[in-house]
């Protein structure tokens, strides 16, 4: 997505990122790892969740996390390019990548393989620095990660790195299969396999005593006992509860995804509405057309399911979601209709602090997680994302 600020006119589509329940959910997060003695990562991979990975990084940053994790070199060099400097980790990569640019520019590398390790000695060779990696264990998410078996080979290769000053060990990591069930039996089983991991590579490893981390947002929220050297809160830095408990942790969801009416139409009883004309007006209607679809981000599946917040209540959206529109049943012609015109500000989802959809309830309606809701928000020119606080 791009970004647009300070606009006169307000845009067709548009997310608005609320910079101070970033702040809020990193202060609340990071005083947890605080807490117990960790430090935090923001992870802004998949580009901030769908809020913006360089302008999410700048305020996580100035709000307690020290650490920002990525998923690709290209979303590490996204961040550099935007001329931040904080620690960054990116651990997902193909084994014939160039990692040189990702070394020289100072990035922490995830290595779960010899053949990874392989790509990035050469990646510093060519960057003429040690590249300064985290060794991922799989412990049984089944996953990303290197295989139990293999780990002492893993180590070994690595150590050879090390006094070849190609690598530094930053690291020994994981990632939990069952967080958001915090009291789940293989939650402490991954933490022991960790540790396992750990204290092998402490024993092969020279140089300075690795760190550990496995915190995920649920665990960084539930499970101070697994916060060890650093969290890696990602989808609760956002404001959304991985666990969805009633208070939803005192975090504050930051996107609102809004647009406006574009035209207001009055269709007769018995005229069907949209493509396939699964909704049939049981009398004389009046519909509101929004020019937002699927190509923006307002999945089809919730076509006859959605509501949205218009006119200061709920509103049922009928008939199909299209490309670029949906319709939105106003009530009967001759009731109570409310005074909506072209232009007037149509909520998708929200905090839902003023009764609008949200997120999560956008996920039940799908029967998914609100992760996929935000991060399949559209990219400009359907979709602009604006940052600041609400308006």
């Amino acid at each position: 997505m791009s970004v647009s600020t300070g606009t006169r006119t307000r845009p067709r589509v548009e997310a608005r990122i609320d910079h101070d329940a970033v702040a809020h959910n990193i202060r609340l997060l990071a005083g947890l790892a605080r807490d117990s003695g960790a430090a935090t990562m923001a992870v802004v991979k998949a580009d901030g969740y769908g809020h913006g990975a360089p302008e999410i990084a700048r305020t996580a940053l100035a709000s307690g996390a020290t650490w920002l994790g990525v998923c690709t070199l290209e979303e590490a060099a996204e961040l550099r390019a935007a001329g931040i400097r904080a620690p960054v980790l990116s651990w997902l990569h193909l084994p014939d990548e160039d990692f040189a640019p990702a070394v020289a520019d100072a990035v922490d590398l995830g290595v779960s393989s010899r053949a990874e390790l392989d790509g990035v000695v050469a990646g510093a060779g060519r960057a003429g620095r040690p590249a300064r990696i985290h060794l991922k264990i799989d412990t049984g998410l089944s996953r990303n990660g290197c295989p139990p078996g293999a780990w002492g080979d893993l180590l070994a290769a690595t150590e050879a790195a090390r006094a070849a000053g190609d690598v530094e060990v930053a690291a020994v990591w994981s990632h939990l299969a069952h967080a958001d069930a915090p009291d789940h039996p293989t939650i402490d089983v991954q933490a022991k396999r960790l540790d396992d991991a750990w204290r092998a590579a402490g024993e092969l490893l020279g140089g300075p005593r690795p760190w550990r981390h496995l915190a995920n947002s649920a665990a960084t929220l539930t499970r101070p006992d697994l916060h060890l050297d650093l969290v890696r809160p990602g989808i609760a830095v956002y404001g959304l509860d991985p666990l969805e408990a009633p208070d939803h942790h005192g975090l504050r969801p930051a996107m609102t995804f809004r647009t406006r009416v574009a035209l207001v139409k009055r269709i007769a009883a018995g005229e069907g509405v949209s493509y396939g004309h699964e909704w049939i007006a049981p009398d004389d209607r009046v519909l509101a057309l929004v020019p937002t679809g699927y190509a923006d981000g307002v999945p089809r599946r919730l076509g006859g399911t959605m509501t949205v917040q218009l006119a200061g209540r709920r509103r049922p959206v009928v008939g199909r979601v299209c490309m670029d529109q949906v319709v939105v049943d106003l009530g009967p012609a001759e009731g109570d209709v409310p005074p909506v015109a072209p232009g007037d500000e149509v909520v998708l989802f929200g905090p839902g602090d003023a009764g609008e959809p949200t997120a999560l309830e956008w996920a039940r309606w799908l029967d998914t997680i609100h992760y996929e809701v935000v991060t399949g928000v559209g990219c400009r020119p359907r979709v602009t994302r604006t940052h600041g606080t609400p308006s």
